[in-house]
């Protein structure tokens, strides 16, 4: 016998709209995967662009749900698995499927409720976290004492990059568009907010030079990204919204020894994926425990308003993150 499950699909590539209600099979966990009863999920821009047809579902993972991170209660455990027992409340990263009822997850892509959030708004963690902690922390190396620059500074990336920078004790600006999202921004931790819809940033910012830079933009910022790293400056690339063949500078690159790199999180391994998760629990959670840390959700729609949801994030009239509740 199939059982079935509600999730929010799409059989067509479009805008919003093309998002609706419907019933697919109810996963079945494999060998290493936990079932996961869906309290929320977190909506993500690459979930808008996925809706476009410009961003499928690696080869083996549902096409027609998305979602990239969960939050929920354990139903069902794999054979193999022996991190986590049927009732246990997770929140998860998965490489799709999560916009329904029950979604699977490989057991080493979880992560247990940080203290102090709740349960649904847990779903907020997971894509943003990953991203943030593998790239300033890990590719960007950043330490203590340091000054990182962050690009779209009050979305969920960004939000949790202040955080995490700020409580890790170093210096931050962040970059936004508007005197709202700059005060949402400074109440985050970040020291400093450049507005990218001004002047040029480099001249809003000065002389003093940066350590890393997290740029989810791309496109024409290459060079002023160039110019505000100091000497062995680690510039991290997450997105290309706005381009992604700039010109390069090959010798202010030279001259300034500077590391350029990037990432993208959802085709990594499994293992990967584990590897991560145990050094977030045992190095970021800390920082999530503290006092300072702020609960980033600030709009929660039900799975049916899920066009809205999406609507809202294509608006880029929002701060912090956006999550569907079932």
């Amino acid at each position: 016998m199939i059982h079935k499950m509600k999730a929010v699909v799409f059989d067509t590539y479009g805008d919003a709209s093309v998002l609706k209600i419907a019933e697919r099979p109810k996963p079945i966990p494999g060998e290493h995967e936990v079932l996961i009863r869906v309290v929320a999920a977190g909506v993500n821009r690459p979930d808008i662009i996925q809706r476009k047809g410009y961003y499928p579902a690696p080869d083996g993972v549902v096409q027609d749900i998305l979602g990239l991170e969960v939050s929920g209660i354990i139903e069902q455990v794999g054979k193999d698995v022996r991190k986590w027992q049927v009732g246990d409340q997770v929140c998860a990263l998965v490489a799709g499927g999560g916009y329904a009822e029950y979604v699977v997850a490989h057991e080493g892509s979880c992560l247990p409720i940080p203290e102090g959030i709740s349960l649904q708004n847990a779903a907020a963690l997971p894509e943003v976290l990953f991203t943030v902690w593998h790239n300033v922390f890990q590719r960007g190396n950043l330490y203590q004492h340091e000054s990182v620059l962050i690009y779209g500074g009050s979305g969920g990336i960004g939000s949790m990059a202040i955080q995490l920078s700020h409580i890790y004790g170093c210096r931050v600006v962040a970059v936004a568009g508007s005197a709202e999202k700059a005060d949402y921004c400074r109440a985050l931790g970040a020291d400093h907010v450049l507005n990218y819809k001004a002047d040029n940033i480099v001249e809003q910012w000065g002389s003093e030079t940066i350590d890393v830079i997290l740029d989810s933009v791309g496109g024409p910022y290459l060079s002023a990204n160039l110019d505000l790293l100091k000497a062995e400056g680690r510039l991290v690339y997450i997105n290309a919204m706005e381009g992604g063949h700039p010109e390069l500078d090959i010798k202010k690159v030279m001259r300034k020894r500077l590391h350029i790199t990037g990432s993208t999180l959802r085709a990594r391994s499994y293992d990967f994926k584990q590897e991560l998760a145990e050094d977030i629990q045992k190095r970021a959670f800390p920082l999530l425990a503290h006092a300072r840390f702020k609960d980033m959700v600030g709009y929660c729609f039900p799975m049916e308003q899920a066009c809205e949801a999406h609507r809202l994030m294509e608006s880029r009239d929002f701060m912090g993150k956006i999550i569907l509740t079932f």
